[in-house]
């Protein structure tokens, strides 16, 4: 596996490849990010990942200096995983001293994350957008723990028109139901205790989905018990439809449950998709 640092290199080696998947990541990887890799080897002959920490993503309130960097186990995870070409840019690299766009989708980015986290998806669609159109991979693959963010790169990508698929990783957990983060590593004992309240929570939802319940207040409702039990207050606990993520009052069609909390400092996102199209 090839890392590169600067655009013109990364260009230099896409020329040299034909099929090309792309899975963009802001490094400190683990078992979910490598998925991501896994699916993308079977969609294409060469997998670019990226790692790339994106300022613009990060609000002024928020931990972009202390998000850890490991770059060196990341490059040697990704080379194991079965990548082809590892673009790890600078900042300068990405965002030069003249770069002056900035991508809002503002429907899709609006509530959830968007209400607290003000410009996060514009940072997020203005670098998806530059990778894309620099990358140009047949494939894109995203997890579907960032759910919110998957919905908004396939309205970019539909929007403009551009000849990339966006394929879904799965959400991958560890062994006691916490969602995969990066952002774990800030919990200690008890933080994590509570934090696998949020896991609880939306496994108790989907029982009562998968016993008949639709209404979006008792769905709700019952994932809402455990993480009062672990006095957690969710920032946004709320059940939306899976296309676009409009607002349900009864799962009766494709549909999502989404949570955000913070443990402490930490902020923890984490959702359920109780059916899919």
């Amino acid at each position: 596996m090839e890392i590169v640092h600067e655009v013109p290199d990364l260009k230099a080696r896409l020329r040299k490849m034909r099929r090309v998947a792309l899975v963009p990541t802001m490094g400190a990887l683990h078992r979910g990010h490598l998925s991501l890799v896994d699916i993308a080897r079977n969609h294409a002959e060469d997998v670019v990942a990226t790692v790339f920490v994106n300022p613009k993503q990060f609000g002024p309130e928020e931990d972009l200096e202390a998000y850890p960097r490991t770059l060196d186990e990341d490059a040697e995870a990704l080379m194991e995983a079965g990548c082809s070409l590892l673009f790890a840019p600078s900042s300068v690299a990405m965002y030069p001293p003249d770069f002056d766009v900035q991508v809002r989708l503002p429907n899709i980015s609006s509530g959830l994350c968007g209400n607290h986290r003000p410009g996060h998806f514009d940072g997020v669609a203005t670098v998806v957008l530059k990778l894309l159109t620099m990358i140009r991979p047949e494939v894109a693959v995203f997890g579907e723990k960032d759910f919110q963010q998957l919905c908004l790169i396939r309205r970019l990508v539909s929007n403009l028109e551009i000849e990339t698929r966006i394929l879904g990783g799965p959400l991958i957990r560890d062994e006691d139901g916490l969602a995969l983060s990066s952002r774990n590593a800030y919990l200690g004992t008890e933080g994590r205790a509570r934090a696998l309240s949020l896991s609880q929570g939306l496994r108790a939802a989907d029982q009562l989905y998968a016993a008949g319940e639709r209404s979006a207040k008792v769905l709700v409702g019952a994932a809402a018990e455990p993480m009062a039990r672990a006095q957690v207050e969710p920032e946004y606990l709320e059940l939306r439809r899976y296309r676009d993520l409009e607002p349900l009052e009864r799962a009766d069609e494709p549909c999502v449950l989404l949570v955000a909390a913070r443990i402490g400092s930490t902020r923890l996102i984490d959702n359920h998709i109780l059916r899919r199209p």
